[in-house]
């Protein structure tokens, strides 16, 4: 009865919009035309001969729209109806179907007045019962029920070729992956991550099960307003399974999201500059001072990273330089660090004279042995050795023969006897070391 009302309506507007309402203002443009008065106008519609005509005109008009509306309503058309999701009838809970589209379009076929009838009535849904089938291969067909029996529905696809496998499932554990962490200010890091759950159930097929590598939550930093140091409690972060080469591999999550405490710190060190001449000054010159504008910088970063530097290393050009030298240069961020407070300092650089002293009985020490092996000096002469230093008298008169440190690199050394190429490098970067004696007898014993 609803159904039947509500077309009765549409029917009745439609004749008033198509029919009632243009006659009544014709009516009224053909009296203004003709510039009758009110009662001019009544008096000629209301003669018998008149009312008469009029019937006749309208009687006419109304059956030809009528007869023409009547041929076309009964023509036969088409119409499509895109995207209507199928829905399938089985055990979630104990199988998995692959193959079985999400979609499909649906062709129309009737009468136009059919058609329209059938595209105000609400749809069914395209169905497909699955509870009779068991593990394996098989070729549905897909159903739909039409709201008007006069309709030819057509389905688009009508048959799917399906799998069924059983639903199995595994324990995974869930790993942190953060986005966007390049957008967080320079100033303040993500310390930890810690979620309201680290163990989920992954849920399909066997074969699928197998390919899932590793589970992530994704911690959008975008999705967080206003961060600040702090924690900050993020609700619903989705969880996606990939498989080894970071394909999303199509499982069941359980949960699907997870809740996470997000602690966010500003992890910050005070570091002095350390200039580090690159290159070697004009003949017979040396560096006598080299003083920077700025003497330390703040840095901020990952607290790990902070506590292995001491120092931030400043690289100046020295390379020919007969005169002193103020020069601006670049203080580059070391790795791992986001924010510097500041970005260049101006470098002043004097010279002096060259002289070159020598420092003796300098004990050899060896860097990078195995532990398989132990070190022994070749002879006496091969313990100690003269390091050579060159720079300004000032300078290298007040240099601690403790700060120089020669050594031998043993990395890669096997047992046996090797000569092994001597470094010597020292703490005062504005003088120049170098052995007196290039390569030394070292004797390795397995231990």
């Amino acid at each position: 009865m609803n159904k039947a009302k509500y077309i009765f309506k549409k029917i009745l507007r439609f004749f008033d919009k198509i029919i009632i309402i243009p006659i009544t203002k014709s009516f009224m443009w053909i009296s203004k035309k003709l510039k009758l008065k009110g009662k001019s106008f009544e008096k000629l519609i209301s003669k018998k001969g008149s009312l008469i005509i009029v019937s006749l005109a309208v009687s006419l008009a109304v059956f030809f729209f009528v007869d023409n509306k009547t041929i076309i309503l009964l023509e036969t058309s088409a119409d499509v109806i895109y995207s209507q999701k199928v829905n399938a009838i089985y055990n979630e809970e104990a199988y998995v179907i692959e193959g079985l589209p999400e979609t499909v379009d649906i062709t129309l076929i009737g009468r136009k007045s059919d058609l329209y009838l059938a595209k105000q009535l609400p749809s069914y849904e395209v169905t497909v019962d699955l509870k009779s089938l068991k593990q394996g291969t098989h070729k549905v067909s897909l159903k739909y029920k039409g709201a008007i029996d006069t309709i030819n529905y057509k389905l688009d696809p009508s048959v799917a070729s399906i799998t069924i496998y059983s639903k199995v499932s595994e324990v995974r554990s869930v790993n942190v992956d953060i986005l966007n962490e390049d957008k967080l200010n320079t100033k303040l890091s993500i310390s930890s991550v810690n979620l309201d759950s680290t163990d989920i159930i992954i849920k399909g097929a066997q074969y699928k099960l197998n390919e899932v590598a590793i589970v992530k939550a994704l911690v959008d930093i975008n999705s967080i307003p206003n961060i600040d140091v702090g924690t900050i409690t993020l609700e619903d972060i989705p969880l996606i399974a990939y498989d080894q080469t970071g394909n999303v591999i199509d499982v069941e999550i359980v949960p699907s999201t997870v809740n996470a405490d997000i602690l966010v710190q500003s992890p910050k060190k005070t570091l002095p500059i350390k200039v580090v001449p690159v290159g070697t000054p004009a003949f017979g010159k040396a560096i006598k001072t080299i003083d920077t504008s700025v003497e330390s910088v703040t840095v901020y970063g990952d607290q790990t990273i902070l506590d292995n530097m001491s120092f931030v290393e400043v690289n100046v050009n020295i390379e020919g330089i007969s005169e002193a030298r103020k020069t601006t240069v670049t203080i580059e961020k070391p790795s791992g660090i986001r924010f510097i407070s500041s970005n260049s300092t101006e470098i002043d650089i004097t010279l002096d004279g060259e002289i070159t002293k020598e420092f003796e009985n300098i004990q050899l020490e060896y860097t990078n042995l195995s532990e398989l092996y132990n070190a022994y000096a070749g002879s006496m002469e091969d313990q100690n050795v003269t390091v050579i230093v060159k720079g300004v008298s000032s300078v290298i008169e007040t240099l601690d023969a403790s700060t120089i440190k020669a050594y031998i690199d043993l990395k890669g050394y096997t047992q046996g006897t090797h000569e092994v190429e001597v470094k010597v490098e020292g703490s005062d970067l504005r003088l120049s070391y170098l052995p007196k004696v290039k390569k030394v007898s070292v004797i390795l014993s397995s231990k």
